[in-house]
């Protein structure tokens, strides 16, 4: 861990006074199974979402304080649980050489990350892509709201651009799993990412290299298509494509 992120996380462990028995941290890997490298990748995450430790619920109307001014329960809520998620992933990373994933503040921000995603399936067509363009990694960029860990991140693709893989317009995300539908509060951001890992190889993705009709990534963009999407799956539900249909 860098001075900065020790820092952030001196700040706010003064600030909230988080223990180490509140919220939770990413889940154990499982051990890889049979089957192709996609689908032990999709049974991994499957077996990484764990339930959190109670912190109370959406109605949850107790208050806490924050330089004297009355703080909603639920924003040190996500304080504490991302506090915890952040200081166990960094941990993780730093005891590994080479980490699936790793993790950072953005600006020093608590409540928005950026995650570049290391390990992509070597055997799938967006494996091959990034080997041969020279592209390490996959950049997300992760917004939690308010109200997390009761509601979903928004979780958008920065670079490179890709081409199917459930992602869309501006670079996001079509997993049911972000939607307030699809979401459970004992979702961990661990999870969410090796699922977001596993879908980009299930959904065929590959590296856009056409220069001409080149989806526009931007947050704004990016936003637009989700709320979009949620909309249609709300109405016609959700209905998972064949690796053939991408």
């Amino acid at each position: 861990m860098n001075e900065r992120s020790k820092k952030v996380s001196s700040i706010f462990r003064r600030l909230f006074k988080s223990s180490n028995k509140e919220g939770e941290g990413p889940s154990k890997p499982s051990p890889s199974g049979s089957g192709s490298p996609g689908r032990r990748l999709l049974r991994g995450c499957r077996d990484q979402v764990s339930p959190a430790t109670p912190q109370g619920s959406p109605g949850f109307s107790a208050k806490g304080k924050k330089g004297g001014e009355e703080v909603p329960a639920n924003k040190t809520v996500r304080a504490r649980r991302l506090m915890k998620e952040f200081r166990d992933l960094q941990k993780l990373q730093s005891s590994k050489k080479d980490p699936v994933f790793t993790v950072e503040l953005v600006d020093d921000n608590l409540f928005e990350w950026h995650v570049k995603v290391w390990k992509i399936d070597l055997e799938s067509d967006l494996g091959n892509d990034m080997k041969e363009l020279g592209i390490n990694f996959i950049l997300l960029h992760l917004i939690f709201p308010e109200n997390f860990p009761f509601a979903p991140p928004f979780m958008r693709v920065i670079s490179p651009r890709v081409e199917k893989g459930f992602v869309m317009e501006g670079g996001a995300i079509c997993m049911e799993l972000l939607t307030p539908r699809g979401w459970a509060s004992a979702y961990t951001v661990e999870a969410v990412i090796m699922q977001f890992a596993a879908s980009v190889v299930k959904g065929q993705g590959r590296i856009q290299r056409k220069n001409k009709g080149q989806k526009v990534f931007s947050r704004r963009t990016a936003e637009e298509s989700f709320r979009s999407l949620v909309k249609t799956h709300d109405k016609y539900g959700w209905v998972t494509p064949s690796l053939a249909d991408g």
